[in-house]
């Protein structure tokens, strides 16, 4: 009997990660849960285990905004299991004061980008020991709003938007994917973004924050969980798209982002920063 697929999952414990979750174990996947919050997600690991009880479904805490908790979270995975088949960079953070990581950078940029791109370097042996292995990270059409966009204001803000700083990290995850599609391109691994729609959830910062109050506002007009999840769980399992790389995608179809988003040089630069940023051990196993 072939074992389980393998995937981890960021964020898992709550909004589209849940759901996401949920759907891939229903689907035969094991699911490692990487949650900043254990009391908060061991609910949920309980739930979507009696839900899914022929799948293993793990949980490790992980804050994408320490590298230390990333690092240390890495280290688990790798010691638990010995591939992965998808890894879905799925946790998003929108903070309405602006506050800063352990290391010193923005925590919206820490928490959204570098969490993620340390992490998915982390994980890149595994990934490559994995079959038909994909990353996908979830983006957002707020990348077009940015404003201007510059490298060199991510980590550190000459004034501070919660909007456009969770805009430009949104971007950071679109210039990201594509060049790590482009690095993999030889170890079949694929890694794609996707725009999972305004989505109903809890992210918005502080209950009392003015963002938390513009999305209590609009829910009624928001997609449920459930529709938002649905795009990162076809990334994640259609045969579809076994070999797509590369792609920005919204309703399960490639859509243009930006040009910004596009920019090589920008993907590359920023990609070279992030490096700086995590230290020299990025690199997988």
């Amino acid at each position: 009997m072939t074992s389980s697929r393998i995937c981890v999952i960021t964020g898992a414990n709550s909004g589209i990660g849940k759901i996401t979750a949920q759907e891939l174990a229903k689907k035969g996947f094991d699911i490692i849960m990487l949650c900043r919050n254990l009391d908060k997600a061991r609910p949920v690991q309980q739930e979507i285990q009696a839900a899914s009880p022929a799948q293993k479904i793990d949980l490790i805490r992980c804050d994408l905004a320490s590298q230390t908790s990333v690092r240390e979270a890495a280290g688990e995975v790798h010691a638990r299991v010995d591939r992965i088949d998808v890894l879905i960079n799925n946790a998003g953070l929108l903070v309405n004061k602006e506050q800063y990581s352990p290391e010193g950078y923005e925590l919206t940029f820490a928490t959204n980008h570098l969490g993620p791109f340390l992490l998915t370097n982390l994980l890149l042996d595994l990934l490559r020991k994995g079959q038909d292995a994909r990353v996908i990270t979830v983006a957002s059409e707020g990348h077009r709003l940015t404003g201007t966009f510059r490298l060199d204001n991510l980590a550190r803000p000459n004034s501070y938007s919660p909007i456009f700083a969770y805009d430009r990290s949104k971007l950071c995850n679109i210039l990201f994917a594509k060049e790590l599609s482009e690095r993999l391109l030889d170890d079949g691994i694929t890694s794609n973004s996707l725009h999972p729609g305004a989505v109903r959830t809890n992210f918005a910062g502080d209950p009392g924050g003015m963002m938390n109050v513009v999305f209590k506002l609009a829910s009624p007009f928001l997609r449920t969980p459930e529709e938002g999840a649905d795009t990162s769980v076809w990334l994640a399992s259609s045969p579809d798209v076994e070999h797509v790389t590369g792609l920005y995608f919204a309703d399960r179809k490639p859509k243009t982002p930006s040009e910004e988003a596009q920019n090589g040089f920008y993907a590359k630069k920023l990609w070279a920063m992030s490096e700086e940023m995590v230290g020299k051990e990025e690199d997988g196993k």
